[in-house]
């Protein structure tokens, strides 16, 4: 089997322009190159947000409250 030869692609090639046209792929293109900065500007915008939830405050004459949790034992 192995490899797929150069005429393989040509065909290949051939029949996305036959399905698509000439003038849909750059079409195409642009939309998917659209689509990842969105993407990759939502998650810029994520990480953003979570470093701001992650901030906590507090100030030096509050004391700090701490919890204890109780282990229990399968049987």
């Amino acid at each position: 089997m192995g490899s797929f030869s150069i005429w393989h692609w040509l065909i290949v090639l051939v029949v996305v322009l036959l399905l698509f046209g000439r003038g849909k792929i750059p079409e195409l293109m642009g939309d998917m190159a659209k689509g990842i900065k969105n993407f990759r500007k939502g998650m810029s915008d994520e990480d953003a947000q979570t470093e701001e939830t992650k901030t906590v405050e507090h100030q030096a004459d509050e004391p700090v409250r701490t919890t204890t949790v109780k282990k229990t034992s399968k049987s």
